[in-house]
């Protein structure tokens, strides 16, 4: 996954552990009431091998704190927002119809919240978007998690061992994402109707042709971009383009410029980051002596996409129909 330039989270391998849930149907421990919805009484218990992690839940997680913006809005979308006591490490705003929702979850960390933090919300659950979230350099690996009651589950996209790492990844994966949640929150149904709604629209997209396309994520200098079997790929290809680095065996890549200049694509996807806005890989380009000279650069042919769109979620359908979209409003693409 892309690197923030604030900070760099490696990731660590995880030994097999069996993760039990103890939430009740009832209050919590906190008092607070148990979230409308919850299907508790018809619950059975489900058991998923999450990047070599098992885990086991035995009830619907009810407080729940998400690392990362695509388990938010995947819990936003599933109608689960209520559930969620904390956020931190968000990479962007949610989308217009997840706002209200999302303005009612606290916020505990602009970056990775410590470990006091997350306990402080009493969880009995953590959603995270990458492996180093819940490590040793994160807040707690899963073992330690786990004995203070706490449940984990990690996007499968983003696991890092080799019998786990999607490859490529592929929107089945993401879809059997959602499936996967919608078990282990008690939502089967939520999800079942989410997936299907998610397949249409992917089938909806009309592809471009012809279309070459360097995808920058981040980076200042060296640029971090999008590789063969990671989300950008997966997002190029439902969207028609070819990516001129689709031959590195990686999700996500450092490029070198000159590298990108001798390939000379036909557009510059952008993704716009907080830390490393569109503007700014805009204004990077253009004042560029080498970079300036390229077509897609002198003809504008920029292609804009929110960073929290692009990591595997809810919203990689979305930002694909959006690249062939745009691509087509340059003129390009048939």
């Amino acid at each position: 996954m892309p690197v923030r330039r604030i900070t760099a989270l490696a990731a660590v391998g995880l030994a097999a552990l069996v993760v039990p849930l103890a939430a009740c149907a009832g209050p919590t421990t906190s008092g607070a009431p148990t979230p409308a919805g919850t299907t508790t009484a018809a619950f059975a218990p489900v058991t998923v091998d999450n990047c070599g992690t098992k885990v086991t839940v035995t009830s619907p997680p009810q407080r729940v704190v998400t690392i990362k913006s695509t388990p938010t809005e995947m819990m936003l979308a599933l109608g689960l927002g209520d559930r969620i006591v904390g956020e931190a490490f968000q990479d962007g705003p949610v989308p217009s119809q997840w706002a209200s929702a999302a303005a009612k979850i606290p916020v505990l960390s602009d970056m990775l919240p410590g470990q006091e933090a997350l306990l402080a919300t009493n969880p009995d659950f953590v959603y995270a978007g990458w492996e180093s979230n819940v490590s040793t350099t994160g807040v707690g690996d899963r073992p330690t998690l786990a004995g203070h009651g706490i449940g984990t589950y990690v996007s499968p996209s983003a696991c890092k061992e080799p019998a786990y790492q999607p490859d490529p990844l592929t929107f089945d994966k993401v879809f059997s994402e959602i499936t996967e949640v919608g078990s282990l929150f008690g939502v089967p149904d939520r999800a079942a109707a989410l997936v299907a709604q998610q397949r249409a629209s992917l089938a909806a997209i009309e592809p471009v042709s012809g279309v070459r396309a360097f995808w920058w994520s981040s980076g200042e200098g060296t640029p971090y971009a999008g590789a063969g079997i990671g989300a950008p790929q997966m997002i190029m290809s439902a969207a028609g383009v070819t990516n001129v680095l689709a031959g590195v065996h990686d999700t996500w890549t450092s490029a070198g410029w000159e590298d990108i200049v001798s390939s000379n694509p036909d557009v510059l996807i952008l993704v716009d980051a907080s830390w490393n806005t569109y503007d700014s890989k805009v204004q990077q380009l253009e004042s560029n002596p080498a970079l300036s000279q390229l077509t897609a650069v002198k003809e504008k042919r920029f292609v804009r996409l929110p960073f929290a769109s692009t990591e595997a979620g809810v919203r990689n359908v979305e930002a694909a129909a959006s690249v062939a979209q745009q691509i087509r409003a340059l003129g390009l693409g048939g």
